[in-house]
């Protein structure tokens, strides 16, 4: 596994990291969220509404990886979105994504 992922599932045990579609739009709006990470296999949908709502809050967003292994990164089954809640943890996992291919895409 990754770097980045290896961060996720840190990030996940120190409860530093939610997920699912309203939990994080919940994060964004309340700026608790200080990054989000979509799986590259989210519906167009998906991937529309986080993108235009990161845009609108300025939060970072991260396309990338699949939902199994972003599920299995935090040790749980399939997930297609999460947020990040601690700087800390953006920073590192930022940092190991821009070097990655199985990113897409960072904003």
């Amino acid at each position: 596994m990754n770097k980045a992922l290896s961060y996720v599932g840190l990030a996940t045990r120190a409860g530093k990291l939610v997920s699912g579609d309203e939990i994080v739009l919940k994060a964004i709006r309340s700026s608790e969220a200080k990054m989000v990470i979509v799986a590259a296999d989210a519906s167009a949908n998906t991937l529309k509404k986080f993108r235009d709502k990161c845009k609108s809050y300025n939060v970072p967003l991260l396309i990338g990886f699949d939902r199994e292994t972003l599920g299995s990164a935090m040790g749980k089954p399939e997930r297609v979105v999460l947020a990040v809640t601690d700087p800390g943890f953006v920073k590192m996992i930022a940092k190991q994504a821009l070097t990655m291919s199985e990113v897409e895409y960072i904003e």
